[in-house]
């Protein structure tokens, strides 16, 4: 119903603009002084991004300053669910939020996110080659973008420098999975979709693709037959390293217990040489390894039959309120304040409170700053990994893929599949119950 009052309300908005003589953009905003611009402006942060985003809002306060900015100190996890429960109007949901790409079609089906004139704050920004090509393009809808590029996000590939001095495992070449002897050599969540694609999109496996049409389909209902040589290879090679964890009795094909697993291995002195991790991941990781003893790579660095792992392209962005669309002044600063969270001049500070890696700054700006040598290998894995990756799929249904896909590689352990073959059907079987969901 809110739909089809906002869809009158829009007919007869038409029906007096037209009547106007209208149809030209309105730009009051635009010609209006900075100094007239005066409104407040309420913005989700987390409490450790806090000090870049003040620094942020003073500037912005230097083009407007009559802007009264506020703080809603919230995870955007936390403030992601608020957004769930409730609906744009909730004062307890921002006016500028973080969102993870692959919630936008959601948030946006809610009427949650109001359009950004992205174009022209990229220009202003700068330093996109093709924007609608990097993560600016998937947030994009119908014409229309409904958030702005924040950071990158891609996994890498850390490795234990102690544990695989201790193997005599030659770390400066990429570690075939398939060569390792050891089970805990290489600890990969292959139970886990999210790490599971990196195999998957190695060999360029569509667990669920949709076309231009918007039928959707996946490589993982065909026959064992009709399924290309490179893609058996991988799900040989996924089988492979089930395999060796069953047979030696490991608990990493385990969902609740395999992640403490990994964590233990990991820990020098424990065996476990490699293993894949986004740069959310570096502190608790780095700890593990110990002091010294890390290194990081580009998730290509892991190999599965020859073929280097690839992950995603994924990123989060930020988003306006669709409460605030109408309000000039409120966009303005909106606009502003986004373009201060992201200035490229202080990507490095940026980093630094957040993590949090810009698209549209190289490798050498932050290899050339003040951050620790280690920061500097994972921002350079990260941008490697993330521009030697496919687009991440973003649409709704894509969700149903991870329990699809867990489901079927943990019922290996109770069905005990003697082959790659029988372990492939266990898969089949299980995407075809999810793709007859869709019809």
């Amino acid at each position: 119903m809110k739909n089809v009052f906002k869809g009158l309300a829009a007919l007869s908005l038409a029906f007096v603009l037209s009547a106007c003589g209208a149809g030209k953009k309105d730009s009051s905003n635009e010609s209006k002084d900075a100094a007239d611009v005066s409104a407040k402006l309420t913005v989700q942060v987390e409490e450790a991004w806090l000090p870049h985003y003040e620094e942020a809002a003073n500037r912005v306060k230097e083009k407007y300053p009559n802007a009264d900015i506020e703080f809603k100190k919230v995870s955007a996890f936390d403030h992601l669910d608020i957004l769930d429960s409730t609906d744009a109007t909730n004062e307890d949901v921002a006016d500028l939020f973080a969102i993870p790409a692959d919630r936008l079609y959601v948030l946006h089906g809610n009427d949650v996110l109001g359009a950004i004139d992205s174009k022209k704050l990229q220009e202003e920004i700068g330093g996109w080659d093709n924007f609608d090509e990097g993560i600016g393009g998937n947030f994009n809808i119908d014409g229309e973008y409904f958030a702005f590029p924040y950071n990158i996000e891609s996994l890498v590939t850390y490795v234990n420098t102690a544990n695989a001095d201790d193997k005599g495992i030659d770390i400066e070449k990429p570690i075939e999975i398939n060569d390792i002897k050891d089970p805990e050599t290489v600890l990969f969540p292959l139970f886990d979709a999210w790490y599971g694609v990196a195999a998957t999109n190695s060999s360029e496996i569509e667990l669920l693709e949709q076309k231009e049409d918007d039928t959707l389909y996946t490589d993982m209902t065909k026959d064992w037959k009709d399924l290309e040589l490179e893609k058996k290879d991988t799900i040989k090679g996924i089988f492979n390293y089930w395999k060796k964890h069953y047979d030696a009795g490991t608990p990493l094909f385990d969902a609740d217990a395999g992640w403490a697993y990994i964590d233990d291995k990991f820990k020098t002195g424990n065996g476990g040489v490699a293993r894949l991790g986004g740069p959310w991941d570096a502190d608790p990781i780095s700890k593990q390894a110990g002091e010294g003893n890390l290194k990081v790579y580009p998730i290509n660095h892991l190999t599965l039959n020859g073929k280097p792992l690839a992950h995603w392209q994924g990123g989060w962005g930020l988003a306006i309120n669709s409460r605030i669309e109408e309000d000039s002044d409120k966009v303005a600063i909106a606009d502003e304040m986004i373009k201060e969270i992201v200035n490229p001049e202080y990507a490095v500070d940026l980093f630094k409170s957040t993590g949090k890696i810009l698209e549209n700054v190289d490798a050498e700006t932050y290899k050339d700053s003040d951050l620790p040598d280690e920061d500097k290998e994972i921002i350079s894995a990260t941008i490697e990994s993330y521009n030697n990756s496919p687009k991440r799929p973003l649409f709704k249904e894509w969700t149903d893929v991870w329990d699809t896909y867990k489901n079927a590689i943990l019922s290996w352990n109770s069905v005990a599949p003697k082959d790659e073959q029988k372990a492939y059907n266990e898969l089949k079987a299980s995407f075809e119950s999810m793709m007859a969901n869709f019809n």
